[in-house]
């Protein structure tokens, strides 16, 4: 996946309507370091076409698939079921919300981070409503996880329909862009400020990995080898906040890459989550690279919304995965 990854990575910013051909723009990459073993970008324009609006958008789409596949990972973990994903459950709409408000009403105090904290701010909100009315004796319901998370998707899209009731027409324009999800407008200034977060993210998700192991024997075996089960959730709820509120506040709804690569991991990798979440992360860039290439180069001299090409593939894997659920399971009565 990390030769797969670098491939998309080579292809995707060489391809658009000034082509550079793949080796020019790994020239261009270790120019940059000092190595001119590569020829450079012929085009006058190539190394400026790359640099400010290709590379940006790129690493985007890899931060962003990575924190979104491993907050899915994590959620599945802390939840015990393969359904669990932030935007089944709305916290990718509750982080919308968030950022929704502060593009409205013009919100400011937390300077050029405003629209992330309250991104951030309002997923956690949406992941402890979830989290609350899912348990039931001790142990989450799958059937409450899904419907509570309809209920939370339902009442985040009329929240986000009065925001665009009451805001002016960039506001609108806004607000659209949360809601179909998009890389567009990319640059460095938003790379530096994602970059942190979901590494802070990442790392939280390797150093309790082993405490996730002991989570799916069970929260009674968990809790006899020293697990703090319900601090464990906690901590990871928060972590998953962080991790959905900085990827939702710059790239808008993007559903189902935290659904659909976790589980596609697990059953090839098995169910240690350590090497699960490097192999999350690699999968959800590759994901994320690629449906960004998509959205620039399937319809020719426009634009599609890359949540839309998300929910293309990860709707009809949701229909099979609850499907295979339900069999496992023998129903749900």
């Amino acid at each position: 996946m990390s030769i797969a990854l670098v491939a998309s990575i080579l292809v995707s910013a060489g391809t658009g309507q000034l082509e550079i051909p793949p080796q020019e723009v790994l020239g261009s990459l270790l120019h940059h370091i000092g190595i001119d073993w590569l020829p450079a970008p012929t085009h006058a324009a190539g190394d400026a076409t790359l640099w400010t609006i290709r590379f940006p958008r790129i690493a985007m789409a890899v931060l962003v698939g990575a924190g979104l596949a491993v907050s899915g990972l994590i959620m599945q973990a802390i939840f015990g079921n393969p359904l669990a994903e932030p935007g089944v459950i709305g916290i990718s709409s509750g982080a919308a919300v968030g950022a929704g408000l502060s593009i409205v009403f013009g919100l400011t105090f937390f300077g050029q981070w405003t629209t992330a904290v309250l991104a951030f701010a309002a997923g956690l909100i949406a992941t402890l409503v979830v989290y609350g009315m899912s348990r039931a004796d001790g142990k989450t319901e799958v059937v409450t996880l899904v419907l509570t998370g309809i209920a939370v998707n339902a009442i985040g899209g009329a929240a986000i329909a009065l925001l665009t009731f009451l805001g002016d027409t960039q506001s609108r324009e806004q607000i659209v862009f949360w809601q179909l999800g998009s890389l567009q407008g990319s640059g460095w200034a938003q790379v530096w400020i994602t970059a942190p977060v979901i590494a802070v993210g990442l790392f939280a998700a390797y150093a309790a990995g082993r405490k996730l192991d002991l989570l799916a024997l069970g929260e009674r075996n968990a809790r006899h080898l020293g697990v703090n089960v319900e601090l464990l959730r906690i901590v990871m709820i928060f972590v998953v906040a962080l991790l959905v509120g900085a990827s939702v506040a710059f790239a808008g709804i993007i559903s189902f890459v935290g659904l659909v690569i976790p589980h596609l991991m697990r059953m090839v990798m098995g169910p240690a989550h350590i090497p699960l979440v490097t192999a999350s992360a690699l999968g959800g860039a590759l994901l994320l690279t690629l449906a960004d290439l998509g959205a620039r180069t399937l319809v020719p001299m426009a634009e599609m919304p890359i949540g839309m090409l998300t929910a293309l593939v990860g709707g009809p894997f949701f229909f099979w995965l609850l499907r295979r659920t339900r069999k496992r399971s023998g129903g749900w009565g």
